[in-house]
């Protein structure tokens, strides 16, 4: 197949994300209904040991009949996201995805090569591993982002005459993403592999492709929906929470 994303869109790591979102609104007001009492997880254990993959494509953690479905469309390489990441992630899963009360989804949204790198190794060990490597990823963003900021126009050119897979694996390759998953889990061959795998490339670039039709005017990254319903201008979690609880 032909990448529906072109090496040409290594230009967006250089633009910002979530504009669209009104990352510092507080829209939905300080209000809502009552919080339900918590819902126990089965034999003790704890909501958040509960991560399954969707239908949709994306890993959801929590109660699986929460009453509240939140869905979480990221990118890898946004840094609003990896802002939402280190700051709302926590509150949100304490408060409400522990009590069983808020099923908590994250869909890929993939904006450029790079960001479809990550995510194919953040997802590379499956539902378990996803949360904690997807965090990790993000609070080290800076990091491996900058090292596909030191690429000449002769790699960029080099990168453009690869097979959609190659240029994948390249690309994590010189921002060291394979050796980051390596240390935390994920064998190197492993990583190969998930980066080479054209169902899995297929499946992030149609979930990208999907949230643009589902979703008119897609706002950016990150983008939330309350049981299907968008999140307005809820880019962080002083903008999302009062709309959380609006929703019970």
């Amino acid at each position: 197949m032909k990448a529906a994303i072109g090496i040409g869109a290594l230009a967006l790591l250089l633009t910002g994300c979530g504009e669209g979102t009104g990352g510092n609104s507080t829209a939905g007001g300080s209000g809502g209904g009552a919080i339900p009492a918590a819902i126990a997880a089965p034999n003790g254990g704890d909501w958040t040991q509960t991560v399954t993959p969707t239908p949709e494509g994306g890993f959801a953690m929590g109660n699986p009949n929460a009453p509240i479905k939140l869905v979480e469309y990221a990118s890898m390489t946004c840094h609003v996201c990896a802002e939402f990441s280190k700051t709302g992630e926590q509150p949100l899963i304490d408060n409400y995805v522990k009590k069983g009360l808020v099923n908590f989804e994250i869909r890929n949204f993939i904006r450029d090569p790079a960001d479809l790198a990550a995510a194919m190794l953040a997802r590379c060990n499956g539902p378990a591993a996803f949360f904690k490597l997807s965090d990790q990823m993000f609070a080290n963003q800076d990091e491996w982002l900058n090292k596909l900021q030191t690429m000449t126009p002769a790699d960029q050119q080099r990168l453009s005459t690869l097979q959609p897979q190659q240029a994948v694996q390249a690309l994590a390759q010189q921002a060291g993403l394979v050796d980051f998953v390596r240390v935390r889990g994920v064998p190197a061959q492993k990583a190969q592999q998930c980066l080479a795998n054209e169902g899995e490339l297929n499946r992030l670039v149609q979930m990208q492709q999907k949230a643009t039709a589902d979703i008119p005017n897609f706002p950016g990254t990150p983008t939330f929906t309350i049981n299907g319903k968008l999140a307005e201008n809820a880019a962080n979690w002083k903008a999302l929470e009062p709309q959380l609880r609006a929703a019970f």
